[in-house]
């Protein structure tokens, strides 16, 4: 758990790279590190020299000091991480599974009409964890490649960025849509991709937030339907009946949990929410 929950803190240092992606894209591929980075490190990581700009930004403070390197103090360091700390939930919101299944757990409170229940904080959890769940692969990856290296202080801050931003890519990249891709690029004024190490961050990460969303709306679609048809079926039947001072909801909510139940409704959902990220 101990290394879970690390490889969940290296996945907030992987922010950081998305600016630095932004400004530095000529000459770099942003899903790998490198070659200038790759052989301009020290053993800690030290600083990659960038031929485009004159200084170079580092957060290692055993990178050398060629008058052309912006150092930052121990204070400084320590405020900067704890600043990447407070964005982990963006990154866990926009950057994992979670958006897609916290929206269809949505969809589904909002079918069965039952407001309230199961509460906000019960769905938020579960939501959690079966991101968790998810993203225990690319986590583990995130822990291998990144997090055991970097505290083995065999790589720095720089490459374990680096590498723990990979396996993140190719898991937003295998659930984006290649429309999505397309539009982004398109808004970027890019060239066409030829593959993911083609495809920046910044622009693979709204792409995948677009996809999640048009996923889980299709999702929820799916699930509207069947309690939509139960709701058109008591309407119908109390307007018949002549009862059209009964609010419907009232007869249709237990038919619907009726039904929820007889096919196991959680069981259905989870497992396709699971699955849909295989």
């Amino acid at each position: 758990m101990a290394a879970r929950a690390g490889a969940w803190a290296v996945l907030g240092l992987v922010l950081v790279s998305l600016s630095a992606a932004a400004w530095a894209q000529a000459g770099t591929s942003p899903g790998q590190p490198s070659q200038t980075a790759t052989e301009g490190s020290s053993a800690r990581g030290g600083t990659p020299a960038n031929p485009d700009t004159g200084f170079r930004f580092s957060l290692d403070p055993k990178a050398p000091d060629d008058g052309m390197s912006l150092q930052l103090s121990g204070p400084l360091r320590v405020l900067f991480l704890l600043t990447l700390i407070t964005l982990i939930p963006a990154v866990v919101m926009m950057m994992t599974s979670f958006t897609r299944i916290i929206i269809v757990l949505g969809f589904i409170r909002t079918a069965l009409g039952t407001q309230q229940i199961p509460p906000n904080q019960v769905m938020v959890g579960l939501a959690l964890f079966l991101t968790a769940f998810v993203m225990a692969p690319t986590l583990e990856e995130v822990n291998e490649k990144a997090l055991q290296p970097y505290l083995a202080n065999e790589i720095g801050v720089e490459a374990a960025i680096s590498r723990g931003l990979t396996p993140l890519r190719v898991m937003m990249y295998r659930q984006t849509r290649e429309a999505d891709i397309g539009l982004m690029v398109r808004l970027a004024k890019m060239d066409r991709p030829k593959s993911l190490a083609d495809v920046p961050t910044h622009v693979l990460v709204p792409a995948f937030i677009i996809s999640e969303l048009k996923t889980a709306f299709e999702m929820g679609f799916i699930i509207y339907v069947p309690f939509l048809i139960i709701d058109m079926v008591i309407a119908s039947t109390l307007m018949s009946m002549g009862m059209m001072m009964l609010p419907p909801v009232i007869i249709s909510m237990p038919f619907k949990l009726l039904l929820f139940v007889l096919v196991d409704g959680w069981h259905v959902i989870v497992r396709s929410l699971v699955t849909s990220f295989g």
